[in-house]
């Protein structure tokens, strides 16, 4: 009985906070400043999750996370279809392994 109890409860505390902007969102105006701040925050979340990430995907060889990472965004930045984005990053960096052994100073 505790534990469904604390279920609920723990829903609630996560459903109420999520539910009150979304019902007052259509009423507020904000200034465009604020608008403009609040457009690019899932920008700067995304980025802060993707950044560590990319630096930290292979120890030995930290450099191909950010050559990834550059070969992804140079192909978003051109607007390609995320699902080519992710195939030819991927045959990039199959490459960039196979690439490895014959680079004299790694």
């Amino acid at each position: 009985m505790n534990i469904t109890l604390l279920i609920i409860a723990l829903a609630l505390v996560t459903f109420i906070p999520r539910l009150i902007p979304s019902l007052f969102a259509g009423r507020v105006r904000f200034s465009p400043k604020v608008g403009k701040f609040l457009n690019i925050i899932p920008y700067t979340a995304l980025a802060a999750l993707i950044c560590p990430g990319v630096l930290t995907v292979d120890t030995q060889y930290w450099f191909v996370g950010l050559i990834g990472a550059l070969v992804a965004a140079g192909l978003a930045w051109k607007k390609v279809h995320i699902g080519v984005i992710v195939v030819i990053t991927v045959i990039a960096l199959i490459c960039v392994y196979m690439l490895i052994p014959f680079v004299p100073f790694i």
